[in-house]
């Protein structure tokens, strides 16, 4: 499994990344101290793999891992290609579900980008920026699908009004993973790789 810390600059992904994963990446109080993504991966403890491994003795025992990855922070504007957005966002792609880091706490030496510390507004601006990706994928989605049609692959008319209707969901501003369809037409929506149809972990970072 591969997860993604997202959230704001200066919330906390690169501290919360090095906690998990003990690899001491800088984590420092200014704007896009991380760029390129950090990667680590820990191993996941299971007692019963322990058990199973003193009982059978294998050569080799290989544990379950979870891969992290410290995504850089979104600002706003982030889906017109704001602050290397586009660059985040496509990192944020690549990944099976989204911990998403919130700043809770108060602290003049630790600048926010907005100017103040509101956990909710925080994350409907990151969750702004994913909806935007998602709508330009979604369109380009029905487009090839429109022009399939014109070709006389009738086949794709199901698919034009899913992802028309799931359109219209995201134009009002919110996540794909809320729409409600059927488990077939969910699964047919999975295949566009949506980043608010991703599980998502709230983090709230809290002062001491």
């Amino acid at each position: 499994m591969k997860l993604g810390i997202v959230g704001l600059p200066n919330v906390g992904k690169s501290t919360l990344f090095n906690a998990i994963t003990n690899a001491g990446v800088p984590a420092d109080n200014y704007a896009f101290c991380t760029i390129d993504p950090n990667v680590g991966v820990v191993s996941v403890p299971d007692e019963r793999l322990d058990w199973l491994s003193q009982l059978h003795k294998p050569k080799k025992t290989t544990p379950a891992v979870i891969e992290f990855v410290d995504i850089a922070g979104l600002v706003k504007g982030a889906s017109k290609g704001e602050g290397l957005g586009n660059k985040f966002l496509s990192n944020i792609r690549t990944t099976d579900a989204i911990v998403h880091v919130v700043r809770c706490f108060e602290d003049s030496n630790i600048n926010h980008v907005e100017g103040s510390t509101d956990p909710l507004r925080d994350i409907d601006i990151i969750n702004l920026e994913l909806v935007m990706s998602d709508i330009e994928m979604v369109e380009r989605r029905i487009d090839k699908a429109q022009k399939a049609m014109k070709g006389g692959d009738k086949k794709f008319a199901h698919e034009v009004e899913v992802f028309t209707e799931l359109l219209e969901h995201l134009n009002k501003g919110k996540l794909a993973r809320t729409f409600d369809v059927s488990d077939e037409d969910r699964a047919l929506i999975a295949t566009s790789d949506l980043l608010t149809l991703k599980k998502t972990i709230y983090v709230a970072n809290m002062s001491e």
